[in-house]
């Protein structure tokens, strides 16, 4: 299953509980769509919001986004893993 990384900008920041409150909201919806929601990270004075996830497409990773709590990424990469 392919890798991606997506990336958020919110204007004014953004608090790390809202975003564990939408990453839960990504959980419940994203069996739906064939896709896992790994990892997130969260920077909140800058309002950025990194997401991991397992998906068959970028749109089916948007797709959750939308339907569980309406904050679609600004961007979305496939990457592949290192170490």
């Amino acid at each position: 299953m392919p890798l991606f990384m997506d990336v958020h900008a919110v204007a004014g920041g953004v608090s790390v509980d809202d975003v564990a409150k939408a990453h839960l909201a990504d959980l419940q919806t994203q069996g739906d769509y064939d896709v896992k929601y790994l990892r997130y990270w969260v920077n909140e004075d800058q309002g950025k919001i990194f997401c991991l996830v397992e998906a068959p497409s970028a749109t089916a990773a948007n797709t959750v986004h939308r339907e569980a709590h309406g904050l679609e990424a600004d961007a979305i990469y496939q990457v592949q893993e290192g170490s």
